[in-house]
């Protein structure tokens, strides 16, 4: 066969048996199959349900107890609260009364009542260093009452000055009393103040007593040493300053604040 002669085209062999088809898609009788599951079950449900519908009632068994003892008469009047069981007492009764019994031969200042008296809202303010601030703060909040007792002991170049401080808050949508103590403990160790973290007072959950690291000092004065003693008993917060122109004991102001916080 020459070079120039043409090869004859083969035909393509055709595979025996019938056509292969691709796989049919499964998600429409997939979801068919699974719907009809479910709605055999809640028909299965439903049919268990009328059968107990129709059943009739099943008495339950009789009670352990067949009769409740019921009372006769009026219930016996309680017992009153003696003082030291009844908050109210405190919150509600003569706050001077719970001020501390200042010592013998303490003396009024010049210009105060002494001991045993009421506060106002703007007195009290007034001993902040932004009075005008604090009357809106405590006029906001809901202040009660505070009753205060102030005295001096000691003599020229060795004059103590004492004030004890009650102030009590309604407490009646809020617990400011105790927002009070910690916004006036918060500040207590900085240098300004008394540049020391206190001691505990014992017995008083949150009290605290401070003796100021450092006098107070002006030219032309003495040098003038704090004290300050801060706790809090229910509505009632206490607030005991002690100034002094020789240094102050912690151990004096310790007691001072023991024996006022027993008193509340």
């Amino acid at each position: 066969m020459s070079e120039d002669t043409p090869v004859p085209e083969q035909d393509t062999p055709v595979p025996d048996g019938p056509p292969v088809r691709p796989p049919r898609k499964r998600g429409r009788t997939t979801l068919l199959i699974a719907c009809a599951a479910v709605l055999g079950v809640l028909a299965g449900a439903g049919a268990g349900y009328q059968i107990q519908y129709d059943r009739p009632e099943t008495p339950l068994p009789p009670l352990a107890q067949h009769k409740l003892a019921q009372p006769k008469g009026a219930a016996p009047a309680a017992k009153p609260l003696t003082a030291a069981e009844d908050t109210l007492v405190t919150s509600d009764g003569d706050l001077r009364k719970l001020l501390i019994k200042r010592p013998k031969g303490a003396k009024d200042l010049d210009g105060q009542t002494g001991n045993d008296h009421w506060m106002s809202l703007y007195e009290y303010a007034d001993t902040f260093d932004e009075p005008d601030h604090m009357f809106g703060e405590l006029n906001g909040n809901d202040f009660r009452r505070a009753a205060v007792s102030v005295w001096r002991t000691g003599g020229y170049a060795t004059t103590t000055t004492t004030e004890v401080r009650l102030i009590q808050f309604r407490d009646e949508s809020g617990t400011y009393t105790d927002d009070m103590l910690d916004g006036q403990q918060g500040y207590m160790a900085e240098k300004k103040y008394a540049g020391n973290t206190g001691s505990a007072i014992p017995g008083a959950f949150d009290g605290r007593v401070w003796v100021y690291s450092k006098p107070w000092t002006k030219a032309g004065y003495l040098p003038l040493y704090t004290a300050r003693a801060l706790a809090r008993k229910g509505t009632v917060m206490m607030d005991i300053w002690v100034n002094s122109e020789r240094p102050i004991k912690k151990s004096t102001m310790m007691s001072l604040a023991e024996r006022q916080w027993e008193r509340l």
